[in-house]
């Protein structure tokens, strides 16, 4: 029955069986959905060995990963026999939790240790391993056929997501422009949106909010009791910064930089910045959780999952995870947003996952045939069918009819949320070498406008006024 089995798929995927038949037939075989996932994946690994790309050049050798403790991660561990069979390569791995993470990799890195072949990366954190020589530009990879597979599709990854994690270094200068080096590849990213309780927004009777004005009436009518309106992230961290809140400043037209005269200046208390900023702080005031200062994505997220919040503004994942056991499981919603109601569209500024290889490997050429096999249309075909690698980096992911058959049966409304959201979807933030500390500096004079220690207006033009002269301090501007 196995080589039955293995021709059955085999002939789906070369197009000589459709996809209805093709379950028909393995229903009638007794396959599950999940098996025959997984033996689809297999079929996808066959079908990679037997192209002209040699992906047994490094057999025998054994890559090293640095791992964040993610679903991303997990899904790829449930496939990594595929990986290993294709290339005859064995693979080791350390993985730690979020929180002592990124002390992990900065240590590894600026110790210029061998010790691993790629990392998990965010794209913010390439603006400073990247220019500290920290990163291989793998755009030397992507370029050469005797190292990339040609069914390898560069060109099918979301462009948003390539240029977001491309920079030439330079302060200032766009992300994927001109002279721009690939810093790392994306695996996997979340955009921010509206994730909503239906339950507790059909009995008030409202609809998912228009904009940011609609977003604060509505938050306030849904505050009672032992339910707040609007989750959001406002702990004293870069992380409070880029998403709800970067979005809708991004989406009234505000900006955190300017280039004047070849020079970074501060611009979060343009006027618009000051605008949504005003109306951000007012609707947490009346409507958030009273000890926002205090939240970051898990309490944002758990909160939301467990009814203590109607909504959150925040990543659309977020939502995902929280629509699976937990006390809200089945009700929850997903909503594209533009707070700005002349928009002409959502503008989410995106976290991105990303696969970086060390400059310190001793064995690149093997780190990136992990890397291509990861970031791969077979990988993460898998991992957004079989697991949870959600939101998937490829377009044609994004078309796959079982994906999308998977996300309107068990998270109706979030194809569609995508969908209106992705075009505008993109890393906002200016990238300069200093955007961690002064990241975090802005999220505490949020706290403190919060707080009503400073007004809006004085505390955006006091933020301006420190970062202003830290980027002279640090040579980045006159």
């Amino acid at each position: 029955m196995s080589k039955r089995v293995d021709d059955l798929f085999d002939a789906h995927l070369s197009k000589k069986l459709g996809r209805r038949e093709l379950a028909n037939r393995a229903a009638r075989l007794g396959l599950g959905g999940v098996a025959a996932g997984y033996l689809l994946n297999a079929a996808g690994t066959r079908a990679l060995a037997a192209g002209s790309f040699d992906w047994k050049a490094h057999q025998g050798t054994t890559v090293r990963l640095l791992l964040n403790k993610h679903p991303y991660t997990d899904a790829m561990i449930n496939n990594l026999d595929n990986f290993k069979e294709l290339t005859g390569m064995d693979v080791v791995y350390d993985v730690f939790p979020e929180d002592v993470y990124f002390d992990k990799v900065t240590a590894a890195l600026s110790s210029r240790s061998s010790q691993y072949d790629a990392f998990m990366t965010g794209a913010y954190q390439t603006w400073q391993y990247g220019p500290a020589g920290w990163l291989r530009d793998v755009n030397e990879w992507i370029g050469d056929p005797s190292k990339t597979a040609d069914t390898y599709n560069w060109d099918d990854l979301l462009p948003n997501l390539r240029a977001s994690t491309a920079w030439s270094g330079v302060p200032g200068e766009a992300l994927g422009g001109s002279g721009a080096k690939q810093w790392a590849v994306p695996w996997g990213f979340e955009l921010n949106s509206i994730s909503y309780n239906r339950r507790m927004f059909d009995a008030a009777g409202v609809t998912p909010p228009e904009n940011m004005e609609d977003l604060m009436e509505k938050a306030a009518k849904l505050t009672s009791g032992d339910v707040y309106g609007i989750g959001a992230r406002g702990t004293r961290s870069w992380a409070t910064i880029h998403p709800g809140y970067l979005s809708g400043f991004t989406n009234f037209g505000a900006r955190d930089f300017v280039v004047e005269d070849g020079n970074l200046k501060a611009a979060m208390n343009s006027p618009e910045g000051k605008k949504f900023t005003q109306m951000w702080i007012e609707m947490l005031q009346k409507s958030g959780p009273r000890n926002w200062t205090t939240y970051t994505w898990y309490e944002v997220g758990n909160d939301l999952g467990a009814g203590a919040s109607a909504m959150i503004y925040d990543a659309d994942i977020l939502g995902y995870f929280q629509n699976r056991g937990t006390k809200e499981a089945g009700n929850i919603g997903y909503a594209a947003f533009a707070p700005n109601p002349e928009a002409e569209q959502p503008t989410p500024n995106v976290w991105i996952w990303s696969l970086g290889l060390s400059a310190f490997s001793e064995q690149p050429d093997a780190g990136w045939h992990f890397i291509q096999w990861a970031t791969g249309t077979e990988h993460t075909t898998f991992g957004a069918t079989q697991a949870d690698l959600v939101n998937p980096v490829r377009q044609s992911v994004w078309n796959n009819a079982d994906f999308q058959a998977r996300l309107k049966k068990d998270y109706p409304g979030y194809l569609e949320q995508y969908q209106q959201s992705s075009d505008g979807s993109k890393i906002y933030f200016t990238p300069q070498p200093l955007f961690f500390n002064l990241t975090t500096e802005w999220a505490a004079s949020l706290q403190k406008m919060h707080a009503n220690q400073v007004s809006v207006d004085e505390g955006l033009d006091q933020l301006a006024e420190s970062v202003n002269q830290q980027l002279r301090n640090a040579g980045i501007a006159q």
